[in-house]
């Protein structure tokens, strides 16, 4: 006989195991059983159910009957199952399944068609090699079966939150993710790269979307979105979640630099300061969180020409011209400060029109003297001002399919054999400054002999 106090042990240290309530636990043996004990004593048309008795530790097997009308043919009328035109199906009575409703009357009065008859079986102590593997069946995959639901529910609401999880393992590029009551899959598209996916690593993850399948439910996740910076901000940020500071854009080169707008609903508040903390505790932990990726946090604007100076910070924008037919926006911005509001293969640029949604044309604001001196005689090359060509606004990332950043200039060739040879020795002018020593470059007639050739 099993021990009760064991039993009851063992099975709430099922439940604690894999996440199942124990009232589910208790049902899933309870249907094993069953079928165990079908399986060697009863028949394949029997209702048969069990019941765990928890002051014994014994299952109870009881046999279910269907109270039914039988007409003088030995049919039953099927209320349930109707068929084509719609009429109840007529189905042969059976015995094992059914019994009429004259004949439960005798021991039930008042039991009326459509309930059911219990009767209390022998019970068995003794199961089969088979019973037994049948039992063990219906176990698994009903535990299989409550493991996929409980998972799906606990995560189905939860879509847009962080979770914490535990890389599990990684195949063909996509990483699974242990959350506790249920594993989610993070794509390649929605990894980052300078992350270390390694087994036991912990990340948080924000949650895309659910999916139930026949299998485990899909739980997408994404490190990726600017959905998940957003989440960050606002987990961080007490302003943000209470709505006294508003997110107004993201724009995000994953693992590289994000570019975020915010506001102020409330008098007083400064919103950027909010978002920094103080001494800059509160990005600092997002940035950690986002494995040192930059983060530009910027003031939204309504003003258009005042929003899209402060989204090409760090560098200074000398005039701004708008387009918003065509929402373009062209830029003049000091030509020693190109570079930099262009950034690293036009990250700042494109991170600016992305957040801005305005196509950026930018343009140096002087054309750059280029002084070549022969002799007496001096000439003056020009470099025509440096032009960006339009950057438009497009997803989260670069990629092969964002706009490429091109930098047109243009300069004049020398046009005589004289200045070529100019530039390959050097002039006296070209050599040294005009505040030290003069010294003449003397070339050697074998060297004249090598410039003629």
């Amino acid at each position: 006989m099993i021990d009760p106090k064991q039993f009851t042990f063992a099975i709430a240290q099922i439940a604690e195991e894999k996440n199942i309530p124990e009232e589910k636990i208790i049902d899933v043996l309870e249907s094993a059983i069953a079928a165990a004990y079908k399986k060697d004593y009863g028949e394949k048309s029997q209702m048969i159910k069990s019941h765990l008795n928890k002051e014994t530790g014994a299952f109870d097997i009881y046999q279910h009957k269907l109270v039914v009308t039988v007409d003088e043919e030995g049919y039953i009328t099927d209320k349930e199952n109707l068929d084509e035109e719609g009429n109840p199906r007529q189905i042969r009575f059976n015995p094992d399944r059914h019994i009429p409703l004259t004949e439960a009357q005798e021991s039930h009065p008042n039991i009326t068609e459509g309930e059911e008859v219990v009767e209390l079986l022998a019970p068995r102590d003794e199961f089969g090699r088979v019973a037994a593997q049948t039992a063990k069946q219906v176990l698994m995959q009903r535990i299989r079966e409550i493991e996929r639901s409980t998972a799906f529910e606990e995560y189905k609401d939860r879509v847009g939150e962080i979770v914490t999880g535990t890389i599990q393992r990684a195949d063909r590029g996509i990483v699974y993710v242990e959350l506790g009551k249920g594993v989610g899959l993070l794509f390649p598209s929605e990894q980052v790269r300078s992350d270390n996916y390694r087994v036991g690593n912990r990340y948080k993850f924000y949650i895309q979307s659910v999916e139930e399948t026949d299998r485990d439910p899909n739980i997408l996740l994404s490190r990726k979105s600017t959905d998940f910076v957003k989440t960050l901000f606002s987990l961080e940020v007490p302003e943000i979640f209470g709505g006294t500071v508003e997110i107004m854009g993201i724009a995000r080169d994953a693992g590289v630099r994000t570019k975020i707008a915010v506001k102020s609903n409330g008098e007083g508040i400064d919103p950027v300061g909010s978002c920094v903390g103080q001494r800059g505790t509160r990005v600092q932990t997002i940035i950690g969180e986002l494995g040192g990726e930059k983060i530009d946090i910027i003031e939204y604007s309504e003003d258009i020409n005042s929003y899209i100076q402060a989204a090409i910070a760090p560098a200074q924008v000398l005039n701004v011209s708008i387009n918003e037919e065509e929402k373009k926006a062209q830029l003049i911005i000091p030509s020693d400060q190109l570079s930099l509001a262009i950034g690293g293969r036009g990250q700042n640029v494109r991170l600016a029109s992305q957040l801005t949604g305005y196509n950026l044309d930018l343009q140096g604001d002087q054309e750059v003297p280029v002084e070549s001196q022969e002799g007496d005689e001096s000439t003056e090359q020009v470099v025509d001002p440096v032009t960006i060509n339009s950057v438009s606004p497009v997803g989260n990332s670069a990629n092969e399919n964002s706009p490429v950043v091109e930098v047109e200039s243009s300069v004049e060739e020398p046009s005589s054999q004289e200045e070529t040879e100019k530039l390959v020795m050097g002039t006296e002018d070209d050599a040294v400054s005009s505040d030290a020593p003069t010294e003449s470059v003397v070339a050697t007639e074998g060297d004249e002999d090598r410039l003629s050739e």
